[in-house]
């Protein structure tokens, strides 16, 4: 029997305060209406959505290691609430005003679980800057600009010294600032989502799933014991291929993030008062940036292939390097900080930059293909996903539905070869953003 890859990362969530409560491990058999697979923004919501319809249902959610620990926990901190490139790629601005309703839609209700169970996430809005360094990058932050005008949204544009009065670095030639995003610990947040799930949702930590028997009543194998359901909901984005009959139409990438330690009284004085967040024009070559609300500095960079889901300690070391020196050529005035944590998250990617949404047969749903942005639309991917198993009538489905289907990929090692020429490409394209 071929089992499922399980996710692994050589190096410790940055995110964390302090060591979460760990949810019992599975042991033994049991039996359930629904088994989610995956504690991330998409898991967490469908089980809440689902839970919140029908509180008669028995709904086991699983993870391979926890929510704190998931790719969701690792991201960079960014509820966007606004569509925009993906590298070069400009697909996700073709279909600006489904993305747009759905992502605001996906903050809204964030929004309001955090208030009412009052999770401490450092929730802000702060709105964020999409910004190039290189003045060749000119076409793609004006097509983000035309949608923005086609979308009657808000937005300033700023040029090297606007930004430098903002940012604290004259690195960035233009940028175009939108007020609708929101800053967060994202580890915080999803730890509080899943600890704040209804009644009648059961949390497994440590309970990899390594294969699933379809049938009548799906047997869903871990190490320690077996689920039974008839209905299961993939939540394991690109991690987890063996898990999903059919096709495959997307492929894990790692992403890596290395953040600061708290600049000293001195060292605040050399940048801007207010905290901030930053996405660059090519995100596979050039650098996400942050400065936190305890005043820390955020930088994510490079990307890697990860199809099994593993990266390993040579690759977060060769990352933190890349770190450092691109730390370096934003901020000279701040050579002398210390990067104090480097982590690795997984992101699922498709070709086309459509999602995977839906039912794959009449037992099996999933809400993956985040490329990337996954807080407000993973969310929002797995409410209305549950709202779609249910039946029940909610006018964003057809939203969803309109952002259509992703492309298939071809298997390894033609995969491989694909991606390594893609990243190859990206990396050329954009090597003057950072």
């Amino acid at each position: 029997m071929k089992y499922a890859s399980v996710p692994f990362n050589q190096n410790s969530n940055g995110w964390l305060r302090e060591a979460p409560v760990v949810n019992p491990t599975l042991h033994g058999d049991c039996n359930a209406d629904w088994v989610i697979i995956g504690a991330g923004f998409a898991g967490l919501a469908f089980a809440r959505r689902l839970a919140s319809h029908r509180p008669d249902l028995k709904i086991v959610l699983v993870d391979a290691a926890s929510a704190a620990e998931s790719s969701s926990a690792r991201n960079s901190g960014f509820a966007i609430g606004l569509p925009h490139n993906i590298g070069s790629s400009t697909a996700e601005l073709k279909k600006a005003q489904d993305y747009r309703s759905l992502l605001q839609a996906g903050i809204v209700e964030l929004e309001k679980i955090v208030a009412d169970r009052r999770i401490e996430c450092e929730w802000e809005k702060a709105g964020k800057y999409h910004c190039q360094a290189d003045p060749r990058s000119e076409s793609v932050l004006q097509e983000y600009r035309e949608n923005l005008d086609l979308m009657n949204e808000p937005y300033q544009i700023l040029d090297r010294e606007a930004l430098a009065q903002k940012l604290g670095t004259h690195f960035y030639h233009k940028g175009i600032y939108t007020p609708g995003a929101v800053l967060l610990n994202p580890a915080a947040l999803v730890i509080g989502l899943a600890a704040t799930l209804p009644e009648n949702v059961i949390l497994h930590d440590n309970t990899p799933v390594m294969a699933i028997h379809y049938g009548k009543m799906n047997r869903i194998l871990t190490p320690f014991g077996t689920l039974s359901a008839p209905k299961v909901m993939l939540a394991t984005a690109a991690l987890s291929s063996e898990l999903t009959p059919g096709i495959s139409k997307q492929a894990a990438m790692a992403t890596f993030a290395s953040l600061s330690e708290p600049l000293s009284k001195e060292q605040q004085q050399r940048l801007p008062e207010s905290s901030w967040g930053l996405t660059p024009v090519n995100a596979i070559a050039g650098a996400t940036l942050r400065y936190t609300r305890d005043r820390r500095i955020l930088i994510r960079q490079h990307v890697v292939p990860a199809l099994r889901g593993c990266v390993t300690a040579a690759q977060t070391y060769a990352a933190t390097q890349l770190h450092r020196a691109t730390f370096d050529k934003i901020y000279p005035q701040l050579k002398e900080v210390r990067l104090a944590h480097s982590w690795s998250g997984t992101i699922s990617v498709t070709r086309n930059g459509a999602p995977i949404w839906g039912a794959i047969s009449n037992a099996v749903y999933t809400a993956s293909g985040c490329n990337g942005a996954g807080v407000s639309k993973q969310t929002i991917a797995g409410l209305l996903l549950a709202d779609y198993a249910l039946g029940y009538n909610n006018p964003l489905i057809s939203t969803m539905l309109a952002l259509g289907q992703a492309n298939f990929l071809p298997p390894s090692p033609l995969l491989d070869a694909a991606i390594a020429g893609s990243l190859l490409k990206e990396r050329w394209l954009g090597r003057r953003e950072a």
